[in-house]
């Protein structure tokens, strides 16, 4: 009888406001419980101080990645594969995966496709113990050639201090066989910190292997030690063998850090790789790669890090002279500068340097720089600058990265500059700079010619190699948005005297020399549209070119682009006009009809 009562009286409670805002209330938190599900203790973790990530290791990695937000060209990577960019390195020969700790290899000697492999190339360290909490993150440094990590960990008992793990990764850009794995641990606490040693390069893999179809040893060569691992890449059946020996530093399987002090260890690494190879020249290759491996691996040990760090940074300044800087974007189809610089870095590190190899002789690398010096006929066909496909937004795979590489090296190919492509990743950076922009070599002289009507943006080409000086060229816009052009020199050795004339060539050429505030050139368009710049070391031949061009008229870009979009069309404007006048029209017939008309009624009326 109570509960019928209460039920009777349910109406009635709901019709007050407050009840229905508080019925509501229970039932949209019911419903977030039931959605969440089992995420509610996670988020309260994160939450707590001390957390996942928060307290002591979250303020810690804050402070250790700041410097990287300041640099800007630094880019964060995800947690895991296929978050964000690949985190990879990588030098033309060997490509280091990271976040997997996957190596690929490419063929020595042979044009074909890196491979993966199952040798695992990374060494990590594990731990301390009964940490409360623990943050880490990691950075790609394109313009470096190299990957940091950073990870902070909170010990667990007294005191707020955490120890931080800082780790470097690169893909020696001059020594295409080797790589550096750096570690620093910095232990500010007043305990003993230790840490496990696992994967590449301790002590516990040497009875075992670094990966599934990899046999490790290890080798002694007087008071050195390294670990020796020989597989084969995978590749699909039916393939030529491609073989593989890697010889890395040993390193001890624990490491204990004293408190108030710090632990440096850089893990040097060596890998070979043979050409495809049939499976009756097994034996001979393998043996032949671990001699080689052997070689220079007792080369590279006694050399210190610093050395060899600060040679890898030199080529890659070295590549980097050259580039693309983007300054102003107003289009959801041009590419940002974050996506500049990362795609230069992916084709860059897929791509070998000969110029920077040992292996190949003076006469060689001698022509290679001719080539890149005075790209003949390269860059055919329109900018680049709008190809998503070869600037894309997103990468997050090896196969992805290394199909990106592939196809640059083809359209650039296509487009006459195979003699760059040859030169590797030096004549690979020139040729995606002068793409982007829509730079061509001729005979005489270097041309500009983009599309007149994409000059909304403001960017700059860098670092254009043409008789040995170093061109740079700037789209730029003043303050009333009109784009215009500004060209500098570097003159490398002997100053060598350049001209260059704006499109059409009716002003006479200006000589370039290497004044700070550069040179600047209007934007003239040309009917039927040419280059809208020509450099050239003749000045006769820019004299004479504006008579070989045979044009209709020679435009400012503000009259072409008025021109090219006019606006509405006259008949438009002419109907809107006509509709107008008629319904003036029509409404001064109805009043005339209301007040003139038969039978209109009196505008006053009489008194009478």
């Amino acid at each position: 009888m109570w509960l019928q009562q209460r039920l009777k009286g349910l109406p009635g409670l709901l019709s007050s406001s407050w009840a229905r805002r508080l019925l509501a209330l229970l039932a949209f938190l019911l419903a977030a419980s039931w959605y969440l599900g089992g995420a509610w203790p996670r988020l309260l973790l994160r939450l707590r101080p001390g957390g996942a990530s928060g307290g002591a290791a979250g303020l810690c990695l804050q402070a250790e990645t700041r410097a990287w937000r300041k640099g800007g060209e630094a880019r964060l990577l995800g947690e895991g594969p296929g978050q964000g960019p690949p985190g990879l390195v990588g030098n033309g020969h060997l490509l280091l995966d990271a976040q997997a700790n996957r190596l690929w290899v490419a063929p020595m000697g042979a044009p074909g496709p890196a491979w993966p492999t199952d040798y695992g190339p990374l060494a990590q360290l594990r731990g301390p113990a009964g940490a409360e909490s623990e943050a880490g993150a990691s950075v790609l440094l394109p313009k470096e050639g190299a990957l940091r990590r950073v990870r902070c960990v909170q010990p667990g008992g007294p005191g707020g201090a955490c120890v931080t793990v800082r780790e470097e990764l690169l893909a020696h850009r001059g020594r295409p066989h080797l790589y550096l794995q750096r570690l620093v641990v910095d232990n500010p606490t007043d305990r003993l910190v230790a840490l496990e040693v696992t994967g590449l390069g301790s002590s516990s893999s040497s009875s075992s292997s670094s990966g599934r179809s990899f046999a490790t040893s290890l080798e002694k060569a007087g008071d050195r030690q390294f670990f020796l691992s020989s597989g084969r890449a995978l590749q699909p059946a039916g393939e030529k063998l491609v073989l593989v020996v890697a010889a890395a530093k040993k390193l001890v399987s624990r490491v204990q850090v004293a408190p108030k002090s710090r632990f440096e260890e850089t893990l040097l690494s060596v890998v070979l790789s043979s050409e495809p190879i049939e499976a009756a020249q097994l034996d001979e290759t393998f043996g032949r790669l671990r001699e080689a491996a052997k070689r220079e691996m007792m080369e590279v040990l006694p050399l210190r890090t610093e050395e060899l760090v600060q040679e890898h940074r030199r080529a890659w300044d070295e590549l980097f002279i050259s580039g693309v800087e983007m300054r102003k974007i107003t289009d959801a189809h041009t590419p940002s500068s974050d996506t500049v610089n990362l795609t230069l870095y992916f084709v860059l590190s897929t791509t070998p340097a000969p110029l920077l190899d040992p292996r190949h002789g003076p006469e060689e690398k001698e022509k290679m720089e001719a080539t890149l010096n005075y790209a003949d006929h390269c860059f055919s066909g329109h900018a680049t600058m709008h190809a998503e496909n070869l600037w894309p937004g997103q990468l997050s795979t090896v196969l992805q990265v290394l199909q990106l590489s592939n196809l640059w090296k083809l359209t650039l190919q296509k487009r006459g500059c195979k003699g760059l492509v040859a030169a590797g990743a030096h004549g690979l950076m020139q040729g995606m700079v002068l793409s982007f922009g829509g730079l061509q070599f001729t005979e005489n002289h270097l041309q500009f010619q983009s599309d007149p009507e994409v000059l909304q943006n403001s960017y700059a080409l860098r670092g254009i190699h043409y008789n040995k000086d170093l061109i740079s060229l700037a789209v730029l816009l003043d303050a009333d948005s009109k784009p215009f052009l500004h060209v500098s020199v570097k003159f490398q050795e002997k100053p060598v005297k350049l001209y260059a004339c704006e499109g059409g060539c009716a002003n006479d050429p200006v000589e370039l020399t290497s004044q700070v505030h550069g040179h600047t050139f209007p934007v003239m368009v040309t009917q039927p549209i040419t280059p809208l710049l020509y450099i050239s070391p003749d000045l006769v031949h820019l004299q004479d070119l504006r008579h070989t061009l045979h044009l209709k008229a020679i435009l400012a870009h503000e009259e072409h682009m008025a021109k090219r979009y006019p606006g509405l069309p006259f008949l438009f404007w002419f109907s809107v006009a006509s509709l107008i006048t008629l319904f003036h029209l029509f409404l001064f017939k109805l009043i005339y009809n209301e007040y003139c008309g038969p039978g209109a009624k009196p505008l006053f009326r009489s008194k009478v």
